[in-house]
């Protein structure tokens, strides 16, 4: 006999409506699988943190946890989800992302949509997308040996890794290589590297391009750069990009996906290249995904004629 589906449930508490969706969800649910868990994200994140104080044992119960389920059924925006695609994603757990936020483009569900889906996660027929993830890594040169350099960050990141000018805000001046080779300098506000997920977030309110999820490929795309022929591109995934700060600010940042940042200096070199594993999300097949572009963001809209 087939055992249940095995379930662990994420959300923020905090947010409005989360604990309402999911307290109906696990009604819904309990009976027809077998929910092993129900956490805040900010326990997950803890969890998985390697600088968090935790036990042997406390980080093996988390690891275990994820290991033995079968799907990670998230309650929130897009923010959530990525955060939480972020932590389980090494474990190879398909995500559902259940849309109690504003936007979602990751949160494909409704409540009573994934209820309607239900029958496919027990018979295992649920659709499944691969999405391509990248490492960013941040190291500093020795100001005596230039040509050694020590690790001081690393982060997968599911949309994007950008650099910000920060205060006091005034333009920074960036080297790219691709794969050792000089790609530009570039004069701006900063550089958004996105993964095709994340084409449709920072990089597409830059004017970069939207690029299907399912593709491989990297884009790199300017913030206001100081040059009028300066255009996004779109490189092969498995290309190494490094950025090097040749003039930066006080307050000049790196975040992932605007929500793990590190502070970047003149002697710092940003390395991103693919993440070896990939994050695993489960497809709504009432929607394309194309859907949400034009009914979220109005992607493509007729212009609308005054009728005398």
């Amino acid at each position: 006999m087939k055992s249940p589906t095995k379930l662990v449930i994420f959300g923020d508490p905090k947010k409005q409506g989360v604990s309402k969706a999911i307290e109906q969800f696990i009604g819904f649910a309990k009976d027809k699988s077998d929910i092993i868990g129900s956490y805040s994200i900010e326990q997950l994140e803890f969890s998985c943190d390697d600088k968090a104080e935790l036990t042997k044992e406390q980080k093996t119960e988390t690891q275990n946890i994820l290991k033995n389920c079968d799907y990670a059924v998230v309650f929130g925006g897009d923010g959530s989800i990525i955060s939480t695609a972020r932590s389980v994603s090494q474990a190879n757990v398909p995500v559902i992302g259940v849309n109690v936020g504003k936007l979602g483009f990751l949160a494909e569900f409704s409540v009573e949509e994934l209820k309607d889906f239900f029958p496919h996660l027990i018979k295992e027929t649920a659709p499944i997308d691969k999405r391509m993830m990248l490492k960013c890594a941040v190291s500093s040169t020795d100001k005596g040996h230039k040509e050694k350099t020590k690790e001081k960050f690393c982060s997968a990141a599911i949309n994007d890794c950008f650099i910000t000018a920060g205060p006091p805000f005034r333009m920074i001046e960036l080297k790219i290589l691709v794969d050792s080779q000089p790609l530009a300098g570039c004069v701006s506000d900063g550089l958004i590297i996105s993964t095709p997920t994340g084409s449709t977030a920072y990089n597409l309110s830059a004017g970069g391009p939207i690029v299907s999820p399912k593709m491989d490929a990297i884009t790199i795309t300017p913030i206001c750069p100081h040059s009028l022929s300066f255009r996004p591109i779109v490189i092969n995934a498995g290309s190494t990009i490094e950025v090097l700060g040749l003039r930066v600010n006080e307050g000049t940042t790196i975040s992932i996906d605007g929500q793990v940042s590190l502070r970047l200096s003149s002697d710092d070199v940003v390395k991103v290249q693919r993440q070896e594993s990939d994050f695993l999300i489960v497809n709504n097949p009432l929607r394309s995904q194309w859907d949400t572009l034009a009914t979220k963001l109005s992607w493509a809209e007729k212009p609308k004629y005054k009728r005398n």
